[in-house]
């Protein structure tokens, strides 16, 4: 058993359990490298945080999925444009990891404007008994200089280098709100608003639109793309999702402009249901292929689906993510948390999908015995191996049941909008405004 049916526990927290937090230190995104060895964390101040498995509670029985700051580096600054009078955050929007090649590790980040190939090397040796210099680095007299030595590798402390490798720049109008490796690992797309372009990782001076939908009058338009991804197989194919509750699955083999899609996925909307916030609320907020590369998860406001590929019309399962919201909607809407965008993702073994929601509680479903928990990520639980304890929220209203939460209680302001699922095992990072939380199954 894992997932919902799984006791989840508290691994470790990251982060200063403080109430004043600045808006620099909120987390931004979350992703785990391809192996889980890594954690990375971008947050609005532009700084990119990784962590690294500790070996001890890798090899131990039970593992334990404990991570130490590995690296810490400033990914974006802060800028201003000047054609346009706006201002550039450095928040990082998203991070991806490359497959490993060698013993470095290599990442992209973006901003709103500004993607960065990152390149985290090691360095636990250094180079003494030079010819031309001494060993402080001063240039000695050539005349003083009457044997030739060899210079030899002295071991050092362990210095973890993180370097900017490639800036692609000037390639996007608006936001950037998606960046996603291809298969090949040789080329990469970026989405913004209304265009989608993809890139070669050698090449930053150029990239090739292959989804623009900006209509010829701006006047005209009516929705927005709000994410991008490639097929975790076939390099040909990728998918993105609209605002309008649609997600076009497109084949770069059939044209070099996919503005016509392959394939489109869409659930009709249900009359009875019709509200004055019916469209905001199908906006799909993340997409995201499942490992295996047969399905896909999307999430709008109030649910999350499962998608198979062969099938367009409706979904193969749809799970309610937090229904007791809406009685709310209309005070959503007013304090603007209706137009928060919470992301989605797959267990490693694609049996489970995870999702945030409000008060700091997140979602997880159990996709084969149709189970469902909603857990918390609390300062009160942050003590080694505790048990999470299963959360009940109360409708408006009602009688207030003994351990059930009413809705009218729920904080707006602590929302999970970033999570991830280690590749291989029940670790998973649930980030919850400036904090990081490791949960892991309890063994």
């Amino acid at each position: 058993g894992n997932g919902a049916d799984t006791q989840w526990c508290f691994s470790q927290v990251k982060g200063t359990l403080d109430d004043e937090i600045t808006d620099a230190d909120v987390i931004s995104c979350v992703e785990f490298s391809h192996d889980g060895d890594l954690l990375a964390t971008g947050d609005k101040g532009g700084r990119v945080v990784i962590f690294q498995r500790d070996p001890l509670s890798k090899g131990c029985s039970p593992t334990r999925g404990e991570y130490n700051v590995y690296s810490t580096f400033q990914s974006h600054e802060p800028e201003f444009d000047y054609l346009k009078s706006l201002e550039i955050e450095e928040k990082i929007n998203k991070i991806r990891w490359l497959k490993r090649k060698n013993p470095a590790h290599f990442l992209l980040s973006t901003n709103d404007k500004t993607i960065k190939l990152w390149k985290v090397s090691e360095r636990d040796k250094r180079a003494e008994g030079y010819n031309l210099r001494d060993d402080s680095g001063q240039a000695r007299d050539s005349a003083s200089i009457t044997s030739l030595r060899v210079p030899i590798l002295k071991p050092m402390e362990l210095m973890v280098e993180a370097s900017p490798r490639r800036i692609f720049a000037n390639a996007h109008t608006y936001h950037i709100n998606s960046i996603s490796i291809n298969s090949d690992q040789e080329t990469y797309l970026s989405a913004d608003d209304l265009r989608i372009n993809l890139w070669h990782l050698e090449v930053t001076d150029q990239s090739f639109n292959i989804v623009d939908i900006k209509p010829s009058n701006m006047e005209e338009l009516t929705e927005v793309i709000t994410a991008a991804e490639f097929h975790p197989r076939d390099c040909n194919q990728f998918v993105y999702s609209s605002s309008k509750g649609t997600i076009r699955l497109c084949d770069m083999r059939a044209a070099a402009l996919c503005d016509s899609h392959s394939k489109m996925f869409e659930e009709a909307e249900d009359p009875s249901n019709r509200s004055f916030f019916s469209e905001i609320i199908s906006s799909i907020s993340d997409v995201k292929f499942s490992n295996s590369g047969n399905l896909m998860i999307s999430r709008d406001y109030l649910t999350i689906k499962v998608w198979d590929l062969r099938r367009e019309n409706q979904p193969l399962e749809t799970y309610s993510v937090h229904d007791y919201l809406r009685s709310k909607l209309c005070s959503l809407y007013e304090n603007d948390c209706i137009f928060d965008k919470f992301e989605c993702c797959w267990s490693g073994n694609d049996k489970h999908i995870m999702t945030g929601s409000y008060n700091n509680f997140f979602r997880m479903f159990d996709r084969e015995n149709k189970k469902d928990v909603t857990l918390e990520a609390a300062r009160e639980i942050a003590k080694a191996r505790t048990v999470l304890k299963p959360r009940k929220i109360g409708s408006s209203g009602s009688k207030r049941k003994k351990d059930e939460i009413n809705v009218d209680c729920l904080d707006f302001s602590k929302k999970i909008l970033h999570t991830a699922w280690h590749p291989t095992e029940n670790v998973i990072a649930v980030a919850a405004t400036n904090n990081l939380y490791l949960f892991q199954d309890k063994q």
